[in-house]
């Protein structure tokens, strides 16, 4: 059996008292991972439809590209938040 000595013990004590959060690897995606996705998306999308000449289906696939990016946006930044309480405020009455 292995007893630790009380400097590991205190070291134990430290971190179990710091704060975990997933902010780093949140920020991580945001800043590497996305922009690469969305770099082997428009790659694709280009060399699949562009190469047959199908510029109508290029097109049609971009724009769900685009509104799938301003979903990703909205959910970003928080502002889907503030739009859906708006859109909310439509609906409701208030005495």
């Amino acid at each position: 059996m292995t007893v630790m000595s009380l400097e590991a013990l205190a070291q134990l004590d430290v971190l179990a008292q710091q704060e975990v959060g997933t902010s780093g690897i949140q920020r991580w995606i945001l800043d590497n991972l996305l922009p690469l996705l969305l770099l082997t998306v428009a790659v694709l999308l280009l060399w699949l439809g562009g190469g047959k000449g199908d510029n109508a289906g290029v097109m049609r696939r971009v724009g769900g590209v685009i509104v799938a990016l301003a979903i990703i946006g909205l959910a970003v930044n928080g502002a889907g938040v503030d739009i859906g309480t708006f859109i909310a405020g439509l609906f409701s009455t208030s005495g």
